[in-house]
């Protein structure tokens, strides 16, 4: 699953075996041609398709082989790249009046930047209006503006991991089903005193996507927002809960990259995590294996939801071949299909228990409860940021070294991260993303 821009991207010899050589200097010719699924050179009567999604070559041959399980009557050619020659490709061939491909997917962050190159698929989304697409995601769609310039495509998102055996533990009251976080740390400290250890475990390892937690589902469910709220009283609130559950966290957190392994291995029993870094615990017995929602707070469930896309280009080409497309994409069977072989979830109303089976089914559970579930708070990945996301995201990094490992003052490790994040948001001058207001003034820390 591509949740992060892929560093398996395009390199000058793959894009030369491609036909794509000049694309090097020249953006434009970028995805001018390729192959379809068959394997047949792309060109006129195939739908060329440009996409930031599936780029490592396993994951891309797993998608090819549902494109052409399911796309009927539509030849495709589905080229994947990383988000700078996705974005460049389409800005260049926008401006010269050139425009080589027919339909372009990427997250939600993908598209943004590239909002303005977009022809409006309200028509498309008036044909699916009863496909179920839930409401969160269908406001996201306009970019904050009148029209909508993207299909949802398909999503994923992080829930929590148990093995039964932690069950034992559950303080009366709590439902492991709907939890609270009071409830949740309630539990962490009745596992840890009665194992002498802690049993919870947490991905806060130099590739962990601990970050993601804070953004999407911490500071969201404590204080309505993410970035304008990142320095607030129910920010400081929202630390002091984390310092204190972090002290019934198995201690080898931080080194912990991937929950999947140290849950299989039992060292941890209760993990929170992306789908894709917890699939792997319950893969040979997922009868001992629940997938439970993250907790709510104050206001809410907030949770991260990773969304996809696919859109229009303006003058883009085989126009009608890429609505054929995306209304087949948009098909339960085929969301059901791209589950199975990448891992990426249905945006559609899909019977989730068809033909699911194991870690896959216990996801699509949690998954379909989290998104259902009342109160709900989305919270997006940051967008817009480009190369800078990753000194955000260390900023948030940095929150839980000072306050949970350094143990320093709150609110000064607040104040002082504040003003780094607002430096580079005054620079970037991009607008907030949910769940903090969307309006088109630059993004800033209260």
């Amino acid at each position: 699953m591509t949740t992060q821009p892929d560093h398996h991207s395009l390199t000058r010899r793959r894009l030369l075996q491609l036909g794509l050589g000049s694309a090097l200097s020249v953006p434009a010719l970028a995805a001018c041609a390729g192959f379809d699924t068959s394997g047949a050179v792309a060109g006129r009567g195939t739908a060329t398709f440009l996409s930031t999604q599936f780029a490592p070559v396993e994951e891309r041959q797993k998608y090819e082989s549902v494109l052409k399980r399911n796309l009927t009557g539509v030849p495709i050619a589905y080229n994947p790249v990383d988000p700078g020659v996705f974005a460049s490709t389409l800005r260049s061939q926008s401006q010269a009046g050139s425009v080589r491909v027919s339909l372009v997917g990427g997250l939600h962050g993908d598209l943004a930047p590239v909002a303005d190159a977009l022809d409006p698929v309200d028509t498309l989304l008036g044909d699916l209006a009863t496909s179920g697409i839930p409401r969160d995601i269908l406001k996201l769609v306009t970019f904050g503006g009148d029209q909508a310039k993207y299909v949802p495509w398909m999503q994923a998102t992080y829930i929590v991991a148990v093995h039964k055996s932690a069950l034992q533990w559950l303080p009366s009251g709590v439902d492991v089903n709907n939890l609270s976080y009071d409830g949740f740390l309630a539990w962490a400290q009745a596992a840890k005193a009665a194992n002498g250890r802690p049993v919870f475990g947490f991905p806060a390892g130099p590739k962990g996507l601990h970050h993601r937690f804070y953004q999407g589902f911490l500071l969201p469910s404590f204080t309505g927002g993410q970035i304008s709220t990142f320095r607030n009283d129910e920010a400081v609130t929202a630390w002091e809960y984390m310092a204190e559950l972090w002290d019934s966290m198995v201690p080898g957190s931080t080194n912990f990259d991937f929950m999947q392994e140290p849950l299989e291995r039992k060292e941890v029993l209760v993990a929170w995590d992306h789908v894709a870094r917890l699939v792997g615990a319950p893969a040979d017995h997922p009868e001992e294996w629940l997938m439970v929602p993250a907790p709510r707070g104050k206001y809410g469930l907030g949770y991260l939801l990773v969304v996809a896309g696919v859109a229009l280009p303006k003058g883009g080409t085989e126009r009608e071949l890429a609505e054929q497309a995306i209304r087949q994409l948009s098909k339960p069977s085929t969301q059901l299909d791209t589950l199975k072989n990448n891992a990426f979830f249905p945006v559609v109303r899909a019977d989730l228990t068809d033909d699911l089976q194991g870690a896959i089914a216990l996801e699509a559970q949690a998954v379909s409860a989290q998104q259902g579930a009342e109160n709900t708070l989305l919270a997006l990945p940051p967008v817009g940021l480009g190369a800078k996301d990753g000194e955000v995201s260390q900023i948030f990094k940095n929150c839980f070294q000072q306050i949970c490992l350094n143990r320093q003052p709150i609110r000064r490790v607040l104040d002082d991260q504040a003003q780094q994040l607002n430096a580079i948001l005054a620079e970037l001058k991009v607008p907030c993303w949910a769940p903090d207001p969307v309006d088109s003034g630059t993004c800033e820390v209260k």
